[in-house]
């Protein structure tokens, strides 16, 4: 768990649609965040959460075709990285969402595609400059994820592909100008725990979450073999 002097934001995702957190049920049990550096942060940002007692059964997604969102970068740690992943691949590929060594005011346009599917990603400058454009073949609306990656390891939405199966990155509904996007924070330090301030992003898009199936991770690789 790093402990930066003020929580690193790695990526604000701005998707124009309903949020996943407006369908989504409380995690039960709740995980417990340590410290206080995730509700400062939040409360700085004018957010009413109880990072404690607010938490959101997100760990999967599902959206419509052409969905489209926007990613911008803010306080982000040059070897961090947020992206995306087919979910229900045992060893998926990663589709990269924010780089981490983008600096601040960077953004990407992203949307996902059909026949063939694919998650195109357009990467833009501060002055909204193209820079690049990447094109992730097989990205699968139906059933996507997040992920965090980080010196210390990844982090993903799905708590059966972390270590222990434990959760590494927290979900909240957005509130006050925030209401109807979702809050992503991650854990990047090698846990059990921490206090999810490493890497936070802000996610609004047309999804609505996956049933989560209540396993551990060795029984999911089972099932793909």
């Amino acid at each position: 768990m790093r402990k930066p002097t003020t929580p690193s934001a790695i990526a604000l995702l701005l998707l124009a649609l309903v949020s996943p957190a407006a369908r989504a049920d409380l995690r039960a049990p709740q995980v417990p965040v340590s410290g206080t550096a995730l509700a400062t942060f939040l409360a700085s940002q004018g957010q009413a959460i109880d990072v404690n007692a607010d938490q959101l059964d997100v760990q999967a997604l599902s959206t419509s075709p052409d969905a489209g969102f926007e990613v911008h970068l803010f306080g982000s740690e040059a070897q961090d990285q947020f992206g995306a992943y087919n979910a229900a691949l045992a060893v998926p590929p990663l589709y990269l969402l924010a780089p981490g060594a983008a600096t601040p005011g960077w953004f990407a346009m992203a949307s996902f595609k059909t026949a063939p599917a694919r998650l195109i990603v357009n990467l833009f400058d501060g002055n909204g400059s193209f820079v690049a454009t990447t094109t992730y073949l097989g990205a699968d609306r139906n059933n996507f994820a997040f992920y965090c990656s980080s010196p210390g390891g990844m982090s993903y939405t799905q708590d059966a592909r972390n270590a222990g199966g434990a959760a590494r990155i927290l979900a909240y509904a957005g509130t006050g100008s925030r209401a109807g996007w979702t809050w992503f924070a991650c854990e990047t330090g090698p846990g059990p725990g921490g206090d999810f301030a490493d890497s936070i992003a802000l996610v609004q898009l047309s999804a609505a979450p996956v049933p989560v199936l209540r396993t551990n991770w060795g029984a999911l690789k089972q099932r793909f073999r």
